[in-house]
Formats: structure tokens, C-alpha cells, sequence
């Protein structure tokens, strides 16, 4: 007889398990358990067949890889989370015995601390590991830097992601491997480029964050314990790999005066030098090894015997002992070559370009931040992309500021002001001119205290914070004077957003984007609007001369029908004196001579109207015959182009459709089904591109309305 088979041993039972099996595996509670998953990288499963997986007539909900599970049996942390259960037993009894100094000096001696350096470890083998998911950990450490501090976020976790952010940025700023930004409605993405990895995170506006009670902060602290571990590996490997020592040097007063970038003081190892963000000169030297350092970097993964170094947190750790055993190589990027002679030329990369470029953006400027604007990104962005000299008003925070306001070596400004007018000389008590005291080497710092905060300085560029996130982006400084104080700016777009064919593209001119025959037709409809507004305005001008039009009463009189003054339909005589029937008489007289007269403006309404349309009439009879058409015929010039212009725009459409049809007859009806759905989002897609363009059309041409900013 056949063993019989027992269900749940064998097939996709086997290989899934319910969470709860997996508590009772592991003797863990719930809450060790999700936090157990977060820090090793397991997740739920979804079966195909929860009816198969599942061992009971209930089917369960939640369910885990058994090799997963498996896995978690023999992790150290089990160890840790059983350790604190137990203290937590005993300080829950101390307390119960109302011993509180020994349930403190339980929790003081027994606190169990928990590192996950072996988990980095084994999560990232190599460093590119760690930079490819280190885009969550950005973007979650930014939001935590951002918080206030509450029962849910302590202080201390909120500092030490703002101070591992900082750092990161420095390295930013250091070796110039920003690329992109753009200003969202959620926050403010960033792009670097790291070892030939782009690393995407978003950072959200500094306002006054509310936490709400449907946000579960347990998990979330979780996940920032995860990624300031993982944030202190990466930083370590980044500042050591450019010859900087790590940790930077905090300035802690400085850092209470609201320092931020500049409160840091990066030094180079072996070297002494220290070098201070918030310094107006940098040593040259230092920044040029760094950079061929960060160059020859490029692309490299770390071995695993890297990796091990890595794990140790002693600031005193042997450097050079990589460099010593690992042999020397260059980096050196691949040529591609075309095999065929008339094909494009391919774009070659470069490691450097990109950051000499970046460097040099803003190298030369002197930039001062009005209060109004958002200092730290600015000041952020600025210095990634070459500018040492950045100073801001004393209230956004005094420590780091290059200059302040009256300073005579700014050369732009950033405000986010309406338009700032230009100062009139003023004139001193003596009678000379504020421009003469200056030609007289007066000191300016006098004029500087005379001049109003709400009006330009000669000799300087005012722009609004867009232009400088517009400028990275296109990799070029952008024209000044669209950006001015008060100015429409052009529209902010995302820089990772790649044209589509058919999909409207506000970069490109109408002429490359529009369907043949597409501007012809939209002009001829924009003439038929005028021609139809021209109508209704010289309707409503014979209306205000007297005539009635049909449906369409005066204001003025539906306002007397109100008021029960005029009937509808009746005229009334009121009876009088006979000298008063002989004034009305005269009276009526002078108005008849008047009106056949008619004034100056009657006139010359009347015969402009009438050339106007005689005009057109002629120029049309022209093109008629032009065209062929019989003597007589009178046609609008404009219907007729624009009729030619849809015929040869639907003749080509019919023919296109036509040999679309022939090709769908040979399709399965499956593939068919699918190609006309494809058409059909392909038709609502093109439909709203051809408004987009009429809109930018209408605007271009002067026709429509601008928005107002």
C-alpha cells in the first residue's frame, strides 16, 4: 500500500509560510519580527493560489518564503531581541515593586545596544551595492532632518540625520557631482552621480511639519535606524576615498547659530590643513587631488575586503593598507566605434567633463541671498556648482555668510520680490550728488546706510531663485533678464522628462511639432473667429445706434420694463400745452437735422466698415480666379486655404487609415483588439497635444492671455 500523502509537505505549501508559523518558529514577538525583516531585506510574498499555499480550511493573509524564514533563524540580532525582553521583564517588576533607582540602574547596566554592521555587510558586498539603494535612504533621512521633535521622533535621531545629511552634502559640494534639480510641489528632487550611479532623493521645504496619528512612527524609526547605519558606511567610503578625514570637524556654537553647511571643517589626511566651507579662499591644492582621487574612483566596485574596513567605526584605522595590497590600475572608459563609415558619430563619455563643467557654472560670480529667499538649497546648489562667494542677510543666520548686502563685490542677487526700482541719486547735506562723493573716494559704507533696502544697486544682476535651478539644469547660464524681479518666468520643467514622439514638447518651436497642414488650418479658424467677433461688434454698433435686434434688448430698456416706465408694445401720449407741443416740435426738428448729418464718427465708422468689406471681397474674387473658379464666384480667401489645407491633411489621413485597415485584416483578433486600443490612447494623446499647441499659438501670437504670475 502507497504511503499516504500528507497535505502541507510538498509543492507551493511547502515552499510558503503563514506569519504566524513564522513567530512560533522564531519566538519572537510581532514587533521584533517586522523590525527583524526591515534590517535583513525580507518582505511578504503573494502566492499565485492562496487556497493551495494555505494549510487550514481559512485562508491566510500574510505569507513568507520558508527559505526566508529559514534564514532568519540564524541571525545574532535573535539573541539581542530575546536579551531585551528579558530586561524588560525586569524593569517592568522593579517598577511593579515600586523600585525605580533599580529599574534606572537595570536599564543603565543591562541596555542591550544593536549594531547592524554585519547586516550592511551582507546586504551590500560592494560599495555600487550600497549607492544603487541609496536613494530611499536620502530621500527618508532628509524627511526625518526635517521634523520636529516629538514622542514619536527624539531629538537625538532627528540630529543624527541632520548631521549625516550634512556631510553627504559636503561631499557633494566637494567634488561637484550634483547634476540636476527640479522644484516640485512635493519638495525639491536632487540628482549626483556617484561611481557612475545616479542617485535620485527628494528633499522637502523647510515649513512647520504637523505629524498626524495614521502615521505608524515605529516603522518608520525602524527604517532610519536601517539607513543612518547604512548613510555612515557610504559617507566613510566617500570622504576616505577623496583623502578627507571622517567624521568632519563639527563646530557646535556654530551650529546653534544656524550655521548648517558651514559649521563643518573637512581636513586632509596625513596633510594637517584644514579646510573651512565658510572660508572666502580654498586650497587649490587639496581640491585638485581630491578630484583626480574621486576620478580614478569612478565606476569601481569595493571588494570585499573593503568592506570589512568599513564595518569598523575607529577613526584610527590604517588607511593605506588597501592602496598597498590592491595592484594599481587606471580607469579607462570604452571608445565606441561604428563598423559602418557613413553612420552617426557616437558621443564619446567622459569622466571629467561633467565636473569641470559643474565647477566652473558659478566660479566666478559673487552671490548674495535675500532673506526672502530658501538659503540652504540655494546655498547648496551654488557651492556644488563652483561658487565659493555666497553671503546672506544676518537674520537667515550670521555664521558662514560671505558678505552682506552692501558689499560692493556682489555681482548677483537672488530675490523673490516684485520689481525693485532703480535708486535716484540721492543729494548730502553739502549739495553733491551720492555718485560725485563716491568719485571723490568717500567711503561707500555712507552711501551703503543712506541707500533703501527696496531698490537696486547699480552694477548688479537681480534674478528670482529659478533662474539658478533653470541654469544647472541646461548646463549653461540662462539669460538674466527673463528671470528679473517681477518678470512672467518661463515654465520650471523636470529635466528627466525625455520627449516622446507625438507628445507635446514646450522646448521645441511649433514648426518642428506641428502635423502637415496643421498651422494653415488653425490660422484659417483664428480668421473666422475675428471675422465672427467683427460681425457681432458692428451688430452691436447698429444696435446702439437705435435699430433693434432681434432677441436682444438694451440694458437700458430692460431696466425701464423693470421699473414699469416704458410698455411693451403700447405707446402712450401725455398731454400738454400747446407751446409745449410746438418745443417739442423744434426740438424733434434739430434731431432730424442731426441725425441726417450724422457727425464726424458716423462717417468715418460707416466708410471704414465699407472698405473693409470691399476689400476683402475684391482680394477674395482675385483668388478665385487664381484658383480657377468660375467669373463671379466670390470666396473668402482664407476658407479657401483653409479647405485646401484639411484636404491634403485628410488625404493623407485616408491613406494612412486605408493601409491601416489592410493590415489589420492578416492580425489575430487578439493582436487587433490590442492595436485598436493602442490607437485609440494614441488619438486621445495626439488630441491633446494639438490643444497644447493651439494654446502656445494663440499666446505666441499675441492672441491669447498670458497667466499672470
Amino acid at each position: 500500500m502507497a504511503k499516504i500523502k500528507k497535505k502541507g509537505t510538498s509543492g507551493a505549501a511547502k515552499n510558503y509560510t503563514t506569519r504566524s508559523q513564522a513567530l512560533r518558529k522564531l519566538q519572537i514577538s510581532l514587533p521584533d519580527f517586522r523590525r527583524l525583516c526591515i534590517f535583513k531585506g525580507i518582505y511578504p510574498r503573494e502566492p499565485r493560489s492562496k487556497k493551495r499555499v494555505s494549510k487550514s480550511s481559512t485562508p491566510s493573509t500574510t505569507f513568507y518564503y520558508t527559505k526566508d524564514i529559514q534564514y532568519l533563524l540564524h541571525e545574532p540580532l535573535l539573541g539581542k531581541f530575546r536579551d531585551q525582553q528579558s530586561l524588560a521583564k525586569k524593569i517592568s517588576k522593579a517598577l511593579g515593586r515600586n523600585e525605580v533607582s533599580g529599574a534606572v540602574r537595570l536599564e543603565r547596566n543591562l541596555g542591550v545596544k544593536i549594531k547592524l554592521d554585519h547586516i550592511i555587510k551582507e546586504r551590500y558586498p560592494t560599495f555600487v551595492d550600497a549607492l544603487r539603494d541609496l536613494d530611499d535612504a536620502l530621500s527618508m533621512l532628509f524627511l526625518f532632518a526635517s521634523l520636529p521633535s516629538t514622542e514619536n521622533v527624539p531629538p537625538k535621531t532627528i540630529a543624527k540625520c541632520q548631521r549625516l545629511t550634512l556631510e553627504f552634502e559636503h561631499y557633494l559640494i566637494r567634488t561637484h557631482t550634483l547634476r540636476k534639480s527640479f522644484l516640485s510641489i512635493k519638495g525639491i528632487y536632487y540628482q549626483a552621480t556617484l561611481h557612475g550611479q545616479d542617485i535620485l532623493w527628494l528633499v522637502p521645504y523647510r515649513f512647520v511639519q504637523r505629524t498626524g496619528g495614521d502615521v505608524d512612527f515605529r516603522i518608520m524609526g525602524t527604517f532610519v535606524e536601517f539607513y543612518t547605519t547604512l548613510l555612515s558606511f557610504v559617507n566613510f567610503r566617500l570622504y576616505t576615498g577623496i583623502g578627507l578625514v571622517y567624521p568632519p570637524k563639527l563646530d557646535a556654537k556654530s551650529e546653534e547659530s544656524g550655521a548648517e553647511l558651514s559649521a563643518f571643517t573637512l581636513s586632509g589626511q596625513g596633510e594637517g590643513a584644514t579646510e573651512t566651507d565658510g572660508e572666502a579662499m580654498v586650497d587649490r591644492e587639496a581640491q585638485e587631488k581630491a578630484q583626480a582621487a574621486a576620478d580614478e574612483l569612478l565606476a569601481l566596485p569595493a571588494p570585499a575586503s573593503e568592506a570589512e574596513e568599513q564595518a569598523s567605526t575607529s577613526a584610527q584605522a590604517d588607511q593605506n593598507g588597501d592602496d598597498v595590497d590592491a595592484p594599481e590600475t587606471t580607469t579607462t572608459l570604452d571608445a565606441f566605434t561604428s563598423l559602418d563609415p557613413n553612420a552617426d558619430t557616437l558621443l564619446q563619455p567622459s569622466l571629467t567633463a561633467d565636473v569641470q563643467a559643474a565647477a566652473a557654472l558659478f566660479e566666478p560670480f559673487t552671490i548674495f541671498l535675500s532673506r526672502e529667499t530658501p538659503r540652504h538649497p540655494l546655498e547648496f546648489i551654488l557651492k556644488a556648482f563652483g561658487c565659493k562667494r555666497v553671503g546672506w542677510d544676518t537674520s537667515l543666520g550670521e555664521p558662514g555668510a560671505y558678505c552682506s548686502e552692501d558689499d560692493s563685490r556682489i555681482t548677483h542677487q537672488i530675490v523673490d520680490r516684485p520689481d525693485l526700482p532703480l535708486p535716484s541719486p540721492p543729494l548730502t547735506e553739502d549739495g553733491v550728488d551720492e555718485d560725485e562723493m563716491l568719485d571723490d573716494g568717500v567711503d561707500d559704507s555712507l552711501a551703503a546706510a543712506k541707500r533703501p533696502s527696496n531698490v537696486r544697486v547699480p552694477g548688479r544682476v537681480y534674478v528670482q531663485p529659478q533662474w539658478v535651478w533653470d541654469s544647472i539644469n541646461a548646463g549653461m547660464l540662462q539669460r538674466a533678464d527673463l528671470y528679473a524681479p517681477g518678470a512672467t518666468l518661463p515654465p520650471h520643467l523636470s529635466p528627466w522628462v525625455k520627449a516622446k514622439r507625438g507628445v507635446y514638447d514646450p522646448t521645441v518651436s511649433l514648426a518642428e511639432q506641428e502635423a502637415e497642414g496643421e498651422a494653415e488650418e488653425a490660422e484659417g479658424d483664428s480668421e473666422d473667429e475675428e471675422r465672427d467677433e467683427e460681425d457681432a461688434d458692428e451688430a452691436l454698433d447698429e444696435a446702439s445706434e437705435g435699430e433693434e435686434i432681434e432677441g436682444v434688448r438694451g440694458d437700458a430698456e430692460a431696466r425701464d420694463l423693470e421699473d414699469g416706465l416704458v410698455d411693451d408694445g403700447m405707446d402712450v401720449h401725455l398731454g400738454g400745452s400747446d407751446s409745449e407741443g410746438e418745443e417739442e416740435d423744434e426740438v424733434a426738428a434739430g434731431a432730424a437735422e442731426v441725425d441726417e448729418w450724422g457727425g464726424f464718427s458716423g462717417d468715418e465708422d460707416g466708410e471704414d466698415a465699407a472698405s473693409s468689406k470691399e476689400a476683402r471681397a475684391h482680394q477674395a474674387e482675385l483668388e478665385a480666379e487664381a484658383r480657377g473658379l468660375a467669373p463671379g464666384v466670390i470666396a473668402d480667401a482664407k476658407k479657401v486655404a483653409k479647405e485646401a489645407a484639411k484636404s491634403k491633411r485628410s488625404k493623407a489621413e485616408r491613406d494612412a487609415q486605408e493601409e491601416t485597415d489592410r493590415r489589420k485584416l492578416m492580425m489575430p483578433r487578439r493582436k487587433r483588439k490590442m492595436f485598436e486600443k493602442m490607437v485609440y490612447s494614441n488619438a486621445q494623446r495626439d488630441e491633446g497635444a494639438e490643444k497644447l499647441r493651439g494654446k502656445r499659438r494663440k499666446i505666441e501670437s499675441g492672441k491669447g492671455k498670458v497667466p499672470a504670475k
